[in-house]
């Protein structure tokens, strides 16, 4: 409940002595306060709704500056982790044994990790809603 509500209560106690009044009013003053939540439901759904229809366009699109930007952060994060994991290890050996002295940049791996895991989740979701037979 909100505060402003809690607090019009509080007062509608004070105002009105008389209880089936009071009760009547406190009832008129949730029924305003369900009406906004159901407003920010509404506006909500609405929105999510919209940035679904967006994704369907852009997913439909044979622009690859549109549609390719998902699998290009894949790719992105794909290519890093092997850099990190098996390029960067062997340079580094190849480096040492040449006798190199040159630093051979690395990948932040923290930044990477949370790109990747959310990429991970967001496409386990949606084969979860495939194998339930979502369109």
């Amino acid at each position: 409940m909100l505060p402003l509500i809690e607090i019009g209560l509080k007062l509608l106690d004070k105002v009105i002595p008389d209880p089936q009044a009071k009760a009547q009013a406190q009832l008129e003053l949730l029924k305003l306060e369900q009406a906004g939540e159901f407003e920010a439901i509404r506006s909500a759904l609405q929105s999510s709704q919209m940035q679904t229809e967006v994704n369907k366009v852009e997913a439909a699109s044979t622009d690859r500056f549109v549609a390719g930007w998902r699998p290009f952060i894949g790719w992105v994060c794909g290519s890093a982790l092997a850099w990190h994991f098996i390029g960067r290890p062997i340079a580094v050996w190849v480096a040492a044994l040449v006798g190199a002295t040159t630093e051979i940049p690395a990948v932040e791996m923290g930044d990477l990790i949370v790109i990747l895991l959310g990429m991970l989740g967001l496409g386990a979701y949606r084969s979860a809603e495939k194998i339930k037979g979502a369109a």
